[in-house]
């Protein structure tokens, strides 16, 4: 059984303009985790990619970035960046706001998890193969112990999503459904 006092819920990337892509009924597992995490006074702390107007943070040489800020979306005041109302962050759950695919790159996570005296990291995301897996890489690089919710991340692959929990994250995390993450906390 996890140290509780000493574990966050990361939500990461469940934002408006995701899960407009990926469908509102897919968000259930994400709200199952936020309302175990709650009912077990464990932080719960979202994460969103966002880009300042004029897109300073974009490099030319980062094709994915690079691209984003020719279109002229994802700026932080922008409605396609903000949380999904179906995980709606209640007074005192932060939202920190990320420059590239991890959630510890350009943001003030770290700081965060600090000050908490935070250890443990539950992921959750979309896209597997995006946010959780290069979360996942830096948060084992940086010590944390990590448990990915497996249900709680999607990926437009089905087989890469696949091949990433079944195969990949197990080597750094343990990878539980909701339900089985929710029994540890009993």
């Amino acid at each position: 059984m996890q140290n509780q006092s000493k574990a966050a819920l990361l939500v990461m990337d469940v934002q408006n303009g995701i899960v407009n892509r990926i469908g509102e009924e897919n968000i259930v597992p994400f709200q199952q985790a936020v309302e175990a995490a709650r009912q077990n006074d464990i932080p719960v702390i979202y994460i969103r990619l966002a880009f300042r107007e004029g897109y300073p943070e974009a490099s030319p040489r980062n094709k994915a970035f690079s691209a984003i800020s020719t279109h002229g979306s994802m700026t932080a005041s922008d409605a396609a960046v903000q949380i999904h109302e179906s995980v709606r962050p209640l007074p005192g759950e932060p939202i920190v706001t990320k420059l590239r695919v991890s959630a510890f790159t350009g943001s003030d996570l770290e700081v965060i998890l600090r000050s908490r005296g935070i250890d443990t990291l539950i992921l959750s995301g979309i896209a597997t193969s995006g946010v959780v897996l290069s979360t996942l890489r830096e948060a084992a690089d940086k010590d944390y112990t990590i448990t990915v919710l497996s249900d709680a991340c999607l990926d437009p692959d089905p087989e890469v999503h696949r091949v990433l929990i079944e195969k990949i994250f197990p080597r750094q995390a343990d990878v539980l459904t909701v339900s089985g993450w929710k029994e540890t906390l009993a």
